[in-house]
């Protein structure tokens, strides 16, 4: 089973089991998240001798999805299930191919013409987006799965004209200068996260208008520090928030990334509860990431009308500065996996080949305050 076939699976809530055979640890850590599967994890290597003990723990009626981390133990332990007569398949590429899979999804309309589509990374929680108008699109927080964006941009008979970053990355690694370079855009990056770039880029400033298309559909940037000190966040056309790791749907951005959270909580507070609150509260907010898979709409989608989140969301609706700089500086979850590593990659410090960058991005995504 490929990783979209799960992928759609999971959206669609279905209801399936998974057994999978990784680590523990592993397991605890970071798993296929869906709102009606069942899970049993059993290491592989307690069933190199076979199946049978733990074939009174797995369903009759319906298939069981073997996971592992590459493929290989899976396709090993399915086998076996299939030989002991039990409906089995195993996950194609294992928890990397799941890692890496983007679901694309149409999120709305642009006033004259034209669409912004979300690209869903499920299986690690990021967002991307793409902004397309009048044979012209402009693509947001990429992943490094540049060729998705690249042929989807085909597949509508679009030209990429400018990549952007809502700031520097410190959980997940960059395509954007890769697209740039590929399609001789302009890639765009905050200034006061820039700082110790090895490449150029046009600086994303308060107030900076980009435009895509000859109808005009405006992505206003707009300066949210918070997460980093240079995070930006953008409006476009009028109806659509592009929050980066500022604001989710179920949480709040984390300060913390670059060791510097008592100094940038002041900043996150600023963005949320004054630079937000002058913004019209029908936009509808586009995060960079989601945290849990409750938080997608019925279409694979992550989204929500501003004014709601700030009736809902917690980060949003804590009055006392003290208790608020309490909550989010004591409620940091773990750095992401190899995070500095990620963050010099993005920085252009260093060149990682393309398997040790799917090693530093393995598990969830962490940029929000739990």
């Amino acid at each position: 089973m490929t990783a979209g076939e799960v992928a759609k699976k999971v959206i669609n809530k279905d209801s399936f089991f998974i057994l999978d055979v990784r680590n523990e640890d592993a397991f605890a850590d970071w798993k296929i998240e869906g709102e009606n599967i069942q899970y049993l994890n059993i290491p592989y290597f307690e069933l190199l001798d076979g199946v049978e003990e733990i074939l009174d723990q797995l369903p009759t009626d319906q298939d069981v999805l073997v996971v592992c981390a590459k493929e290989g133990s899976s396709i090993f332990v399915a086998e076996m299930l299939a030989e002991a007569g039990r409906k089995a398949s195993y996950l194609q590429g294992g928890m990397k191919a799941w890692s890496e899979h983007l679901e694309t999804v149409k999120v709305g309309d642009l006033k004259d013409g034209g669409a912004i589509y979300q690209f869903v990374r499920i299986g690690k929680g990021c967002l991307s987006y793409m902004v397309v108008s009048n044979g012209e699109a402009a693509i947001v927080d990429a992943t490094r799965m540049t060729d998705v964006f690249l042929d989807f941009a085909n597949q509508l008979d679009v030209k990429i004209t400018n990549v952007l970053d809502t700031h520097l990355h410190a959980d997940h690694i960059s395509g954007g200068r890769q697209i740039a370079e590929a399609v001789n855009g302009t890639y765009w990056l905050p200034p006061k996260d820039a700082t110790e770039v090895t490449f150029d880029y046009e600086p994303l400033e308060d107030g900076r208008v980009i435009t895509v298309g000859t109808s005009k559909i405006d992505i206003q940037a707009i300066y949210s520090p918070g997460h980093t000190i240079g995070s930006t966040s953008f409006i476009v056309d009028d109806a659509y928030l592009l929050s980066g790791d500022i604001l989710f749907i179920d949480s709040i951005g984390r300060p913390d990334l670059a060791g510097l959270a008592e100094d940038w909580v002041g900043d996150l507070r600023e963005t949320l509860y004054s630079r937000y609150r002058q913004l019209a509260e029908d936009l509808l907010v586009l995060p960079a990431h989601f945290m849990i898979i409750e938080e997608l709409n019925d279409d694979g989608s992550v989204s929500e009308k501003l004014g709601t989140l700030f009736a809902k969301n917690h980060g949003l609706n804590i009055e006392d500065e003290q208790e608020f700089r309490q909550m989010v500086t004591g409620n940091l979850p773990p750095q992401p996996n190899a995070y500095q590593e990620i963050r010099q990659t993005n920085m252009g410090k260093i060149t990682p080949d393309e398997e040790t960058q799917r090693e530093m991005e393995i598990g969830p995504n962490r940029c929000a305050v739990r």
